[in-house]
């Protein structure tokens, strides 16, 4: 099933997506742990990686 999605979206679009998972993992536990203006600017990052994915997509 994963192989399939893999071959679905493309390696480095799979990548990336679990670097924006790893991203958002990473700003509930910094918010957690009561850093809340650092986990809003991490928790930033991931809707700018998908917004350049998208952006990238629709380029070609």
């Amino acid at each position: 099933m994963i192989k399939s999605f893999i071959n679905q979206i493309g390696v480095a679009n799979f990548v990336l997506l679990l670097v924006v998972l790893s991203i958002i993992v990473v700003s509930e536990y910094v918010y957690i742990s009561g850093n809340k203006l650092d986990a809003i600017f991490i928790g930033l990052w991931a809707p700018t990686i998908l917004g350049f994915m998208i952006y990238l997509k629709r380029a070609k």
